[in-house]
């Protein structure tokens, strides 16, 4: 790091008055984790790093090798604008090294990294706008529960959506953090929302997710609500997604677009579609993480369960969105907010340029109501369906070579220890469903 950087950060915080300073970082299921520090040590941690301890984290270390250093990325500095003025608080997101200043290879940061730069070395930069949909539900006695805020639309406003006040709130703070709104809006469900945040590079975009979810609850927390990104919170109602449209740039204009080209889609975008579509069963174990992703991805609840693709077609997995020009992207449908998005972003990019590399051809668009089709007309168009539990994607992910050579083995090993005994612990459990089919008539 360039002294003369450190040194415009440090005066910048004193400016700032800043007295704490939280270091942030991901650990393998894309919760964010920090350390605090107070303001004295700033230059130490800006300069050196901070240890901490690694074997505490998930998937990160055994206890034996569990030294790890965390160094604060400069252009992530935000202050936290709900922190009072006289004791202002700074964070910083992290890269982690291990002590000999080396990356450390289980960093999800790390490995995106690592995919923007192959991608990089072919004259591409990769794009990410993700649309994050998430339930503000009331907190009872002190305690989170499932009983709505509010009993709005899609697009409702008061009376109706009785949140878009907290919702509001929301976007203040994240304005203030930087981010560029684009949009706020009631979703679909009772007491489910959707904030939008403008698109920008991987990086930064992964980054700016999990800030968007730390943001969100406590914002939330301090309204006395509780917000969740769980992606199926309750039984018979939408579920919440995050959408991710894709695009590549080369030389400063957008690779999926071709004026000439029917439907305006190059062949680097068709390319692109067909090596995410031919790893979309590996990704999904990355892409919908939990054991209750899978309640969402069900047909009839507007959630993509179809492996295809469309140029418009909202049932497709995969959608062109309209404009075409400047801004032609891919919409990959799958993915729920519990993800990791670091890891997410760099499969679809790992996938993506495979088919770029081996120049993959897409299958036939899907133009129809793919949720429509008879099972018949779906294997006659060769649409196959997603996972349809952690299990079945997880044994997809293991057995992908591109993902397990993009994660390494340390993240693929730690996915799948992870993916183990969560399926064990659900599979044994005694679900209330089962006591009320099963007590009295046995």
């Amino acid at each position: 790091m360039i002294m003369t950087d450190v040194s415009t950060m440090l005066q910048k915080m004193k400016d700032d008055k800043v007295k704490f300073i939280r270091l942030q970082f991901s650990d393998i299921q894309g919760q964010i984790k920090n350390v605090a520090i107070p303001d004295i040590q700033a230059e130490k941690a800006l300069t050196d790093g901070i240890s901490f301890d690694g074997s505490s984290i998930e998937g990160f270390a055994r206890i034996e090798e569990s030294d790890m250093v965390l160094k604060p990325d400069l252009s992530t500095y935000s202050l936290l604008p709900w922190r009072p003025e006289k004791a202002r608080v700074a964070r910083f997101i992290c890269d982690v090294y291990k002590p000999d200043g080396t990356p450390f290879e289980g960093d999800p940061r790390y490995i995106l990294k690592n995919q923007l730069k192959e991608a990089a070395e072919m004259g591409y930069t990769f794009n990410i706008g993700p649309e994050l949909e998430f339930f503000l539900f009331k907190m009872v006695d002190g305690e989170p529960s499932t009983e709505f805020k509010d009993h709005g639309g899609y697009f409702d406003l008061a009376p109706t959506d009785l949140a878009e006040d907290v919702r509001r709130d929301i976007v203040i703070a994240l304005t203030q953090m930087g981010f560029e709104i684009e949009a706020s809006h009631h979703e679909v469900a009772k007491s489910q929302h959707e904030i939008d945040f403008k698109y920008g590079d991987a990086l930064k975009t992964a980054d700016n997710v999990v800030t968007f979810r730390f943001v969100t609850k406590t914002i939330a927390l301090m309204n006395n609500l509780n917000a969740t990104f769980m992606a199926k919170p309750v039984y018979g109602i939408n579920g919440s997604g995050m959408h991710t449209n894709c695009s590549l740039f080369k030389d400063g204009e957008n690779a999926f677009y071709d004026p000439n080209a029917p439907l305006q889609l190059s062949e680097i975008s068709k390319q692109f579609i067909a090596g995410v579509l031919s790893h979309t069963k590996s990704i999904t174990r990355v892409a919908n993480p939990t054991i209750n992703s899978y309640k969402r991805l069900v047909p009839g609840y507007e959630a993509p369960v179809y492996i295809a693709w469309s140029a418009s077609n909202r049932t497709a997995l995969v959608r062109v969105p309209a404009p075409r020009g400047k801004s032609t992207r891919i919409e990959l449908r799958s993915p729920d907010p519990t993800c990791n998005p670091y890891l997410v972003f760099a499969a679809i990019l790992a996938a993506g340029m495979e088919g770029i590399k081996k120049e993959m051809q897409p299958p036939a668009s899907a133009n129809q109501n793919i949720f429509a089709m008879s099972e018949e007309e779906r294997n006659q168009a060769h649409i196959e369906t997603l996972p349809g539990d952690l299990y079945t994607a997880n044994k997809h992910f293991i057995e992908d070579e591109l993902l397990c050579k993009v994660f390494g083995s340390h993240v693929v090993n730690s996915i799948n220890n992870i993916a183990k005994l969560e399926w064990d612990a659900f599979r044994t459990a005694v679900h209330p469903w089962e006591v009320e089919q099963y007590l009295t008539r046995y």
